[in-house]
């Protein structure tokens, strides 16, 4: 089982599939794809480098390429408005990939269902394994399911902002 928050709806899920290729092409990861709002839709895309970082040079390139490629597939049927982003420090956690590479960092992670109770925990991202990811709370360690995930983010620490800042050579 691997948590995949990519895009949650059909039509998200649809137009991964047909924006993810060219994403992954110019050498990004797709991180989250969401569309909000009825009346003026918002389709939102977070992206970062495949080695991270995304720049605002970077999210010009990515909005101009994925607005030619929106214009010639035309996949949204109304007016809408196009974000790119970086991901962010306290960013989304949508891959099981995320969810490893960010052990030892405070997470928020939010489930569909209730587990004895609760569906939001808060706590230090531990073992993530074939089916569960592990978290360290205030009241100790809960095992929770990946495919039971329906949110999960970083929080902002100063341990996160250590690691999300570039190392400085002398």
């Amino acid at each position: 089982m691997t948590l995949d928050l990519v895009a949650v709806s059909n039509k998200e899920a649809e137009l991964a599939a047909v924006l993810g290729p060219l994403i992954d092409s110019m050498g990004f990861e797709l991180v989250r794809l969401r569309i909000s709002g009825r009346n003026s839709p918002v389709l939102q895309i977070l992206a970062e480098r495949h080695k991270g970082g995304m720049s605002v040079d970077d999210c010009a390139e990515l909005s101009r390429a994925l607005s030619a490629l929106l214009e010639v597939e035309d996949p949204i049927s109304t007016n809408y408005t196009l974000e790119v982003s970086s991901p962010g420090i306290d960013r989304p956690l949508t891959r099981t990939e995320h969810l490893e590479a960010w052990t030892g960092h405070l997470a928020k992670v939010e489930l569909a269902q209730p587990l004895d109770g609760q569906r939001r925990f808060r706590g230090w991202l531990q073992d993530t394994g074939a089916t569960t990811v592990t978290l360290d709370t205030a009241t100790g360690k809960v095992n929770l399911p990946l495919d039971g995930i329906s949110r999960a983010k970083l929080l902002l620490t100063d341990q996160l902002l250590a690691a999300s800042r570039p190392a400085i050579h002398e």
